[in-house]
């Protein structure tokens, strides 16, 4: 317990001021990503999902970022899921990014609907064959009795499919609309940045808010 304790490192890549943010959250965040990408941070598009279930009951997955512009943050992913059955009973979710070799992550709140299904479509034949298997295989978050059990319905549907696989009706792509964004720099002795910007109407009018570490 002592040795958890007292793992800590100092946070000194860079800081972040006011001057330096973009009048609007989703420049800023493209600002950021693309310096991710460009220094080659491992799992740029990986994101945390936060969501709460019908029962209030909260969980949290990574997911991986497919697209993002005006009109939200995009990922794919079965609707059977627990993620999809609790954005199913409420809309409401945050993503999280977290990029560790630039000691920054960016929060994103907002509420969720589903893409379309030419949308979805689309990027499900843009994927490796082998992820359209797999995606066609598995009722995604559902007990099953052995990972045998799993990769033989894998090698029937392969065998049944072997240049394609139609899209099951179940899976799509999720989109996220953001009311608030929240980025964060660390900074030594732990008087991190945090800077808040959340939406005042449905257009582009953001409040945007320092916050205290």
């Amino acid at each position: 317990m002592k040795r958890t304790r007292d793992i800590r490192r100092e946070y000194s890549y860079t800081q972040l001021r006011r001057a330096d943010l973009a009048d609007q959250p989703l420049q800023q965040f493209q600002i950021w990503f693309e310096h991710a990408l460009a220094n080659a941070v491992q799992d740029a598009t990986a994101m945390a999902l936060a969501t709460v279930d019908a029962s209030a009951q909260p969980s949290v997955r990574i997911v991986l970022l497919k697209e993002y512009d005006a009109s939200g943050f995009v990922w794919f992913s079965d609707q059977r899921s627990e993620k999809g059955q609790a954005l199913a009973a409420n809309p409401q979710a945050e993503l999280l990014f977290y990029w560790r070799e630039l000691e920054r992550q960016v929060r994103i709140r907002g509420t969720v609907s589903h893409v379309s299904d030419a949308e979805a479509e689309a990027y499900f034949h843009s994927r490796p064959l082998a992820s359209r298997w797999a995606a066609a295989t598995s009722v995604q978050s559902q007990p099953i009795a052995s990972r045998r059990q799993l990769e033989q319905r894998y090698a029937e549907l392969e065998q049944q499919n072997s240049e394609s696989v139609p899209r099951p009706q179940a899976w799509g792509g999720f989109c996220l609309f953001p009311q608030a964004y929240e980025f964060w720099q660390g900074r030594e002795g732990r008087l991190h940045d945090r800077f808040r910007f959340t939406r005042q109407t449905h257009n582009d009018d953001w409040l945007i808010e320092r916050l205290q570490p």
